[in-house]
């Protein structure tokens, strides 16, 4: 019976604990007792819903974009390179090809060790398709979309955009210093040894309690949380290692174009070229930079226009790399939610 009264309120029921007796523990509404989901309010589904779209719209208008620049490239150079082209075999066109798509698996390599090392190790093909995809947007002009689109399919995988803008810029000094120590040892330190006034900052900004420093410095004046896992030296010589790699690789390449000097020669010639050529910013993924540097190394074994022909060829055929990793990691990636 209740203990009630003449002007006395009735005594309120004690909540019902998870097992069902007044008092041993607290409260349980009736969607946690049946094991409900919480209900998620329709104008929330339709902001997330609207919100995925207009990021998919993005997506395809950039590769749009991306496409149209890189077909223009080679629209644009297309008499020269028909020139080119023809001057080579099928087996050393299908050989020069196969060998720049072994030199961007290594770049990606590269990249993938050191966004492990940053804390966001990621399997081979979403990493694929996250990297290739990105690096299309080199060829649109300015140099902020292959960032900004790696930070952005890399978040879809929980890879925080601070640790994908990290990974973008560590590639630069890392291609750089690898780039031209290969120049030096495969083109003569008496010719180039003036590379030699860049080699020092470089390997000074590969050191990674220095990395880590200036990471930590940036992220402070973005007021972004701090690097949950620093660059390891272990992780920084890795990615050297594929850096070489993509070096001698990208060698084979020009081998294959223009064997006249020799595959060693090829090595540096393409290293220098490169390096000198990604160096100016104004110009997309250094169009015409790196070809007008290639056409000077190759002058002790080309004629002018054979040169300008090799250059052409080269970077043709490294736009073709470019589409088809693109592309292959897409269709291998196509089941993730990237």
């Amino acid at each position: 019976m209740s203990a009630t009264g003449p002007g006395r309120a009735p005594a309120e029921e004690p909540p019902l604990s998870r097992g069902g007796e007044p008092g041993e523990g607290p409260a349980v509404s009736p969607g946690e007792e049946s094991g409900e989901e919480p209900a998620v309010s329709p104008g929330a589904e339709a902001g997330v819903s609207r919100r995925s779209v207009a990021r998919k719209v993005l997506r395809f208008g950039f590769l749009l974009v991306a496409l149209g620049f890189g077909g223009w490239a080679v629209a644009s150079e297309w008499d020269a390179v028909v020139a080119g082209f023809a001057r080579l075999s099928w087996a050393a066109l299908a050989g020069s090809l196969a060998a720049v798509i072994a030199a961007l698996l290594g770049a990606m390599l590269t990249w993938r060790t050191l966004l492990a090392d940053l804390g966001s190790p990621l399997p081979l093909r979403p990493a694929a398709k996250v990297f290739f995809v990105g690096q299309l947007g080199k060829y649109i002009p300015g140099a902020v979309w292959p960032v900004l689109a790696q930070m952005e399919m890399g978040r879809d995988l929980g890879v925080p955009r601070p640790r994908s803008a990290a990974a973008f810029f560590l590639m630069m000094p890392i291609q750089l210093a690898t780039g031209l120590l290969v120049t030096l040892v495969t083109l003569g330190w008496d010719r180039y040894g003036w590379l030699l006034l860049l080699i020092p900052p470089l390997l000074v900004l590969l050191e990674p309690r220095v990395v880590n420093g200036l990471i930590g410095h940036v992220l402070r004046r973005l007021k972004r949380e701090p690097l949950d896992h620093p660059l390891t030296r272990r992780g920084m010589l890795t990615a050297l290692g594929w850096a070489l790699a993509g070096w001698a690789a990208y060698g084979v390449h020009l081998y294959f174009v223009a064997p006249e000097g020799g595959l060693i020669f090829a090595v540096g010639a393409f290293a220098l070229s490169w390096c000198l050529g990604i160096m100016t910013f104004v110009v997309p993924a250094g169009a015409g930079v790196r070809e007008a540097v290639m056409v000077v190394v190759l002058a002790p074994h080309l004629d002018r226009g054979s040169a300008i022909a090799v250059a052409l060829s080269s970077r043709i055929v490294i736009i073709l790399g470019d589409l088809i990793c693109a592309g292959l990691a897409g269709i291998a990636a196509r089941r993730d939610s990237v």
